[in-house]
């Protein structure tokens, strides 16, 4: 863990913008912007996918880059998130939470039948967030530009045999992870709707996401 809190005021910020509980959000962000991602209420999961802006079917983030470059699984302060290309995309410069999960992936229809039960299916879902924003958009992006995602806020440890484990949130109201944008991104974000694992305390709840120039 690398907890440094940010010097960045919000009321100098460029945007702000609350993200329903289970709901998603879709933003660009500019070379040089910084975004905060707030857990308003605490213990809440926040599944984030990033594209390069000028080219997001070539070159997105990728989980297997990020880690090998820093020799870790999880992220916090200056840890660096990079590219298909082995580019930076962001840099993580504040973190108030502690610890977030590279490896977790993101909840949907299906992962929720393996997991818990055949009638979870229709559950709302991370995955149909990603999809929905996306149809919705005019970027040109679908299924196949869906790939493994960062979990800001979600605990999930390695365990010695090398399984993950789904524990309680290190997080808590107001916590925050903020990161620069090296490259023109565009940010696609879940506020994950999951209610039959800790991860979002079965309670789903705002996020808030503050842009700097």
């Amino acid at each position: 863990m690398n907890l440094v809190e940010s010097p960045l005021d919000p009321c100098d910020a460029l945007s702000r913008v609350t993200v329903p509980a289970g709901e998603p959000w879709l933003g660009e962000l500019r070379r040089g912007q910084t975004l905060r991602i707030v857990d308003l209420e605490g213990n809440q999961a926040a599944d984030t996918l990033f594209y390069n802006l000028d080219n997001p079917r070539g070159e997105r983030y990728s989980a297997v880059d990020t880690i090998r470059e820093q020799g870790n699984a999880y992220l916090s302060t200056g840890s660096c998130l990079r590219s298909t290309a082995g580019r930076p995309m962001l840099t993580i410069t504040a973190d108030t939470c502690g610890r977030h999960d590279t490896l977790g992936g993101a909840c949907a229809a299906e992962s929720n039948q393996v997991r818990y039960a055949l009638d979870k299916k229709p559950m709302h879902n991370c995955r149909d967030n990603f999809l929905i924003a996306l149809a919705e958009s005019d970027y040109g992006l679908g299924k196949r530009d869906i790939g493994p995602n960062i979990n800001f806020f979600m605990n999930v440890p390695l365990t010695p045999e090398g399984g993950l484990s789904f524990q309680d949130g290190l997080s808590g109201p107001g916590k925050y992870v903020e990161m620069r944008a090296e490259m023109d991104v565009l940010v696609l974000l879940s506020n994950c709707p999951q209610l039959n694992n800790p991860c979002s305390d079965y309670n789903p709840t705002p996020l808030e996401m503050i842009v700097w120039k």
